[in-house]
Protein backbone atom coordinates (compact mmCIF):
# COMPACT_ATOMS: atom_id res chain seq x y z
CA UNK A 1 0.00 0.00 0.00
CA UNK A 2 2.56 2.22 0.86
CA UNK A 3 4.53 1.52 -2.18
CA UNK A 4 1.43 2.50 -4.41
CA UNK A 5 1.01 5.61 -2.55
CA UNK A 6 4.50 6.52 -3.35
CA UNK A 7 4.47 5.61 -7.02
CA UNK A 8 1.50 8.17 -6.72
CA UNK A 9 3.02 10.86 -5.54
CA UNK A 10 6.43 9.95 -7.82
CA UNK A 11 3.83 10.29 -11.05
CA UNK A 12 2.11 13.04 -9.75
CA UNK A 13 5.52 15.21 -9.16
CA UNK A 14 6.84 13.99 -12.48
CA UNK A 15 2.85 15.16 -14.31
CA UNK A 16 3.34 18.93 -12.22
CA UNK A 17 6.94 19.38 -13.30
CA UNK A 18 6.32 18.07 -17.31
CA UNK A 19 2.96 20.38 -17.10
CA UNK A 20 5.03 23.46 -15.66
CA UNK A 21 7.84 23.03 -18.18
CA UNK A 22 5.86 22.94 -20.87
CA UNK A 23 3.56 26.27 -19.97
CA UNK A 24 6.60 27.92 -19.54
CA UNK A 25 7.51 26.93 -22.99
CA UNK A 26 4.33 27.80 -24.17
CA UNK A 27 4.86 31.50 -22.49
CA UNK A 28 7.34 32.00 -23.80
CA UNK A 29 6.00 31.30 -27.33
CA UNK A 30 2.93 33.18 -27.15
CA UNK A 31 3.94 36.28 -24.88
CA UNK A 32 6.24 37.78 -28.12
CA UNK A 33 3.55 37.47 -30.08
CA UNK A 34 0.73 38.93 -27.63
CA UNK A 35 3.51 41.73 -26.69
CA UNK A 36 3.69 43.10 -30.11
CA UNK A 37 -0.11 43.34 -31.24
CA UNK A 38 -0.15 44.97 -28.29
CA UNK A 39 2.66 47.81 -29.14
CA UNK A 40 0.83 47.68 -32.46
CA UNK A 41 -2.16 49.54 -30.54
CA UNK A 42 -0.23 52.39 -29.55
CA UNK A 43 1.11 55.44 -31.34
CA UNK A 44 5.01 56.32 -30.96
CA UNK A 45 5.31 59.01 -28.49
CA UNK A 46 2.53 56.75 -26.05
CA UNK A 47 5.71 53.31 -26.74
CA UNK A 48 8.32 55.69 -26.10
CA UNK A 49 6.94 57.73 -23.25
CA UNK A 50 5.11 55.04 -21.26
CA UNK A 51 6.35 51.73 -20.11
CA UNK A 52 7.18 49.01 -23.09
CA UNK A 53 5.02 46.54 -20.59
CA UNK A 54 2.00 48.39 -20.49
CA UNK A 55 -1.17 48.18 -22.33
CA UNK A 56 -2.03 51.35 -24.63
CA UNK A 57 -3.87 54.21 -22.78
CA UNK A 58 -6.33 54.72 -25.71
CA UNK A 59 -6.28 51.83 -28.48
CA UNK A 60 -4.81 53.60 -32.00
CA UNK A 61 -6.05 51.49 -34.57
CA UNK A 62 -4.37 54.31 -37.06
CA UNK A 63 -1.45 52.14 -37.12
CA UNK A 64 -2.62 49.39 -39.71
CA UNK A 65 -4.84 51.31 -42.52
CA UNK A 66 -1.29 53.38 -42.82
CA UNK A 67 0.85 50.58 -42.73
CA UNK A 68 -1.08 48.54 -45.04
CA UNK A 69 -1.17 51.82 -48.01
CA UNK A 70 2.41 52.32 -47.21
CA UNK A 71 3.82 48.90 -47.17
CA UNK A 72 1.06 48.00 -50.45
CA UNK A 73 0.24 44.72 -48.67
CA UNK A 74 -2.97 43.99 -50.70
CA UNK A 75 -0.35 43.42 -53.93
CA UNK A 76 1.89 41.60 -51.36
CA UNK A 77 -0.58 39.67 -50.08
CA UNK A 78 -1.42 37.64 -53.37
CA UNK A 79 1.60 37.81 -54.60
CA UNK A 80 2.94 35.52 -51.96
CA UNK A 81 -0.11 33.30 -51.31
CA UNK A 82 0.97 32.93 -55.09
CA UNK A 83 4.34 32.34 -54.69
CA UNK A 84 3.97 30.15 -51.93
CA UNK A 85 0.93 27.82 -53.14
CA UNK A 86 2.77 27.22 -56.63
CA UNK A 87 6.01 26.16 -54.79
CA UNK A 88 4.63 23.97 -52.78
CA UNK A 89 2.63 21.88 -55.36
CA UNK A 90 5.37 22.10 -57.45
CA UNK A 91 7.72 21.08 -54.50
CA UNK A 92 5.63 18.06 -53.47
CA UNK A 93 4.69 16.44 -56.97
CA UNK A 94 8.04 16.57 -58.35
CA UNK A 95 9.70 15.49 -54.76
CA UNK A 96 7.28 12.36 -54.56
CA UNK A 97 7.81 11.68 -58.30
CA UNK A 98 11.84 11.87 -57.66
CA UNK A 99 11.19 10.13 -54.58
CA UNK A 100 9.33 7.24 -56.16
CA UNK A 101 11.89 6.76 -59.13
CA UNK A 102 15.15 6.64 -56.59
CA UNK A 103 13.32 4.23 -54.26
CA UNK A 104 12.26 1.72 -56.49
CA UNK A 105 13.43 2.38 -59.88
CA UNK A 106 16.85 0.86 -60.17
CA UNK A 107 19.23 2.05 -62.55
CA UNK A 108 22.93 2.54 -62.62
CA UNK A 109 22.71 5.96 -62.48
CA UNK A 110 20.43 6.42 -59.81
CA UNK A 111 22.79 6.44 -57.20
CA UNK A 112 24.85 9.18 -58.81
CA UNK A 113 21.13 11.42 -59.87
CA UNK A 114 20.14 11.04 -56.08
CA UNK A 115 23.55 12.17 -54.90
CA UNK A 116 23.44 15.27 -56.90
CA UNK A 117 19.98 16.25 -54.86
CA UNK A 118 21.07 15.50 -51.48
CA UNK A 119 24.19 18.01 -52.10
CA UNK A 120 21.89 20.44 -52.52
CA UNK A 121 21.16 20.96 -48.89
CA UNK A 122 24.20 21.15 -48.16
CA UNK A 123 24.37 24.37 -50.79
CA UNK A 124 23.78 27.84 -48.44
CA UNK A 125 21.89 30.30 -50.31
CA UNK A 126 24.37 32.73 -50.03
CA UNK A 127 27.06 31.07 -51.57
CA UNK A 128 24.82 30.97 -54.76
CA UNK A 129 23.25 34.45 -54.47
CA UNK A 130 25.35 35.89 -57.21
CA UNK A 131 25.54 33.13 -59.78
CA UNK A 132 21.76 32.70 -59.74
CA UNK A 133 21.33 36.32 -60.36
CA UNK A 134 23.03 36.03 -63.13
CA UNK A 135 21.84 32.83 -64.67
CA UNK A 136 18.35 34.22 -63.96
CA UNK A 137 19.31 38.00 -65.29
CA UNK A 138 21.15 35.82 -68.25
CA UNK A 139 17.69 33.55 -68.80
CA UNK A 140 16.15 37.40 -69.47
CA UNK A 141 13.46 36.08 -66.59
CA UNK A 142 14.88 39.34 -64.20
CA UNK A 143 11.85 40.80 -62.36
CA UNK A 144 9.33 38.21 -63.25
CA UNK A 145 7.55 35.65 -61.41
CA UNK A 146 9.04 33.04 -63.43
CA UNK A 147 12.47 34.41 -62.47
CA UNK A 148 11.38 33.89 -58.44
CA UNK A 149 9.45 30.50 -58.69
CA UNK A 150 11.92 28.52 -60.43
CA UNK A 151 14.83 29.61 -57.93
CA UNK A 152 12.17 28.65 -55.45
CA UNK A 153 11.17 25.07 -56.76
CA UNK A 154 14.55 24.72 -56.98
CA UNK A 155 15.84 24.84 -53.90
CA UNK A 156 13.14 23.12 -52.15
CA UNK A 157 13.61 19.81 -54.32
CA UNK A 158 16.41 19.22 -52.56
CA UNK A 159 14.97 18.19 -48.90
CA UNK A 160 11.89 17.51 -50.70
CA UNK A 161 13.29 14.47 -52.43
CA UNK A 162 15.53 13.90 -49.64
CA UNK A 163 12.46 12.93 -47.41
CA UNK A 164 10.42 11.63 -50.27
CA UNK A 165 12.94 8.58 -51.38
CA UNK A 166 13.12 7.67 -47.62
CA UNK A 167 9.68 7.45 -47.14
CA UNK A 168 8.84 5.80 -50.30
CA UNK A 169 11.35 3.05 -49.35
CA UNK A 170 9.12 1.67 -46.53
CA UNK A 171 6.40 1.44 -48.62
CA UNK A 172 6.31 -2.54 -49.51
CA UNK A 173 7.67 -3.67 -52.86
CA UNK A 174 5.09 -6.32 -53.38
CA UNK A 175 2.69 -3.21 -53.86
CA UNK A 176 4.66 -2.52 -57.04
CA UNK A 177 4.77 -5.43 -58.30
CA UNK A 178 1.19 -6.83 -58.06
CA UNK A 179 0.77 -3.10 -60.44
CA UNK A 180 3.26 -4.19 -62.79
CA UNK A 181 1.54 -7.57 -62.93
CA UNK A 182 -2.10 -5.75 -63.58
CA UNK A 183 -0.33 -4.44 -66.24
CA UNK A 184 -0.44 -0.68 -64.65
CA UNK A 185 2.55 1.43 -65.72
CA UNK A 186 4.94 3.52 -63.51
CA UNK A 187 2.41 6.26 -63.86
CA UNK A 188 -0.36 4.40 -62.57
CA UNK A 189 1.53 3.04 -59.73
CA UNK A 190 2.49 6.31 -58.56
CA UNK A 191 -1.03 7.74 -59.01
CA UNK A 192 -2.83 4.89 -57.45
CA UNK A 193 -0.71 3.21 -54.72
CA UNK A 194 2.48 5.58 -53.93
CA UNK A 195 0.41 8.91 -54.05
CA UNK A 196 -1.78 8.34 -51.90
CA UNK A 197 0.48 6.17 -49.00
CA UNK A 198 2.82 9.42 -49.21
CA UNK A 199 0.13 11.56 -47.79
CA UNK A 200 2.31 12.18 -44.15
CA UNK A 201 5.65 13.11 -45.76
CA UNK A 202 3.65 15.27 -48.31
CA UNK A 203 2.19 17.12 -45.65
CA UNK A 204 4.99 17.59 -43.84
CA UNK A 205 6.92 18.78 -46.87
CA UNK A 206 4.05 21.30 -47.84
CA UNK A 207 4.34 22.81 -44.48
CA UNK A 208 7.98 23.29 -44.70
CA UNK A 209 8.18 24.70 -48.00
CA UNK A 210 4.86 27.20 -47.39
CA UNK A 211 6.34 28.28 -44.26
CA UNK A 212 10.38 29.19 -45.74
CA UNK A 213 8.34 30.38 -49.16
CA UNK A 214 6.28 33.18 -47.05
CA UNK A 215 8.70 33.84 -45.22
CA UNK A 216 11.76 34.22 -48.06
CA UNK A 217 13.37 37.68 -48.33
CA UNK A 218 16.69 37.64 -49.66
CA UNK A 219 15.72 36.10 -53.56
CA UNK A 220 12.71 38.08 -54.07
CA UNK A 221 14.50 41.08 -53.11
CA UNK A 222 17.17 40.35 -55.70
CA UNK A 223 15.26 39.10 -58.66
CA UNK A 224 12.97 42.08 -58.65
CA UNK A 225 12.65 45.58 -58.54
CA UNK A 226 8.94 46.00 -59.34
CA UNK A 227 6.75 46.09 -56.28
CA UNK A 228 4.29 44.53 -58.30
CA UNK A 229 5.45 41.37 -58.23
CA UNK A 230 7.45 41.77 -54.48
CA UNK A 231 6.01 39.65 -51.62
CA UNK A 232 5.26 40.58 -48.14
CA UNK A 233 8.06 40.17 -46.32
CA UNK A 234 9.27 43.18 -48.69
CA UNK A 235 6.76 45.43 -47.52
CA UNK A 236 7.60 44.97 -43.72
CA UNK A 237 11.00 45.41 -44.16
CA UNK A 238 10.03 48.75 -45.75
CA UNK A 239 9.53 50.22 -42.01
CA UNK A 240 12.71 49.38 -41.23
CA UNK A 241 14.18 52.30 -43.29
CA UNK A 242 13.06 55.52 -43.06
CA UNK A 243 10.33 54.20 -41.09
CA UNK A 244 12.40 52.61 -38.29
CA UNK A 245 11.74 55.02 -35.35
CA UNK A 246 7.86 54.76 -36.08
CA UNK A 247 7.64 52.39 -33.51
CA UNK A 248 3.45 51.53 -34.15
CA UNK A 249 3.51 51.48 -37.91
CA UNK A 250 6.87 49.26 -37.46
CA UNK A 251 4.64 46.80 -35.42
CA UNK A 252 1.20 47.14 -37.25
CA UNK A 253 3.68 45.93 -40.80
CA UNK A 254 4.84 43.32 -38.29
CA UNK A 255 1.17 42.31 -37.35
CA UNK A 256 0.18 42.49 -41.17
CA UNK A 257 2.73 39.91 -42.17
CA UNK A 258 2.60 37.79 -39.12
CA UNK A 259 -1.60 37.16 -39.19
CA UNK A 260 -1.74 35.31 -42.65
CA UNK A 261 1.10 32.62 -40.34
CA UNK A 262 -0.69 32.47 -37.96
CA UNK A 263 -4.60 31.85 -39.55
CA UNK A 264 -3.11 29.22 -42.30
CA UNK A 265 -1.38 27.23 -38.39
CA UNK A 266 -5.04 27.89 -36.73
CA UNK A 267 -7.27 26.27 -40.62
CA UNK A 268 -4.57 23.20 -40.91
CA UNK A 269 -3.50 22.55 -37.06
CA UNK A 270 -4.96 18.90 -37.29
CA UNK A 271 -3.79 18.22 -40.18
CA UNK A 272 0.28 19.40 -39.49
CA UNK A 273 0.05 17.66 -36.06
CA UNK A 274 -1.31 14.55 -37.86
CA UNK A 275 0.76 14.64 -40.85
CA UNK A 276 4.41 15.38 -38.40
CA UNK A 277 3.44 12.89 -36.40
CA UNK A 278 2.72 9.93 -39.25
CA UNK A 279 5.66 10.75 -40.42
CA UNK A 280 7.84 10.48 -37.33
CA UNK A 281 6.35 6.98 -36.77
CA UNK A 282 6.72 5.68 -40.57
CA UNK A 283 10.20 6.67 -40.63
Amino acid sequence: MAARLENRNVSFVVKFCIYAVMLAFTALAVYPIFWLIIQSFKTTQEYLTTSKLAFPRNWFTGNYPYSWRMGKFGTLLMNSVFYSVTTVLAVVILSLMAGFAFAKLKFRITPLLHGLFIIGILITLQSIMIPLFLMVNAAKLYNTRLGVLIPYIGLGLPMGVYLCTEFVKSIPNELIESGRLDGAGYMRIFSGIVFPMCAPVAVTLGILTFTGTWNEFILINILTSSDAIKSIPVGVARFSGALASDYGKQFSALVIGLVPILIFYAIFRKQITRGVAAGAVKG
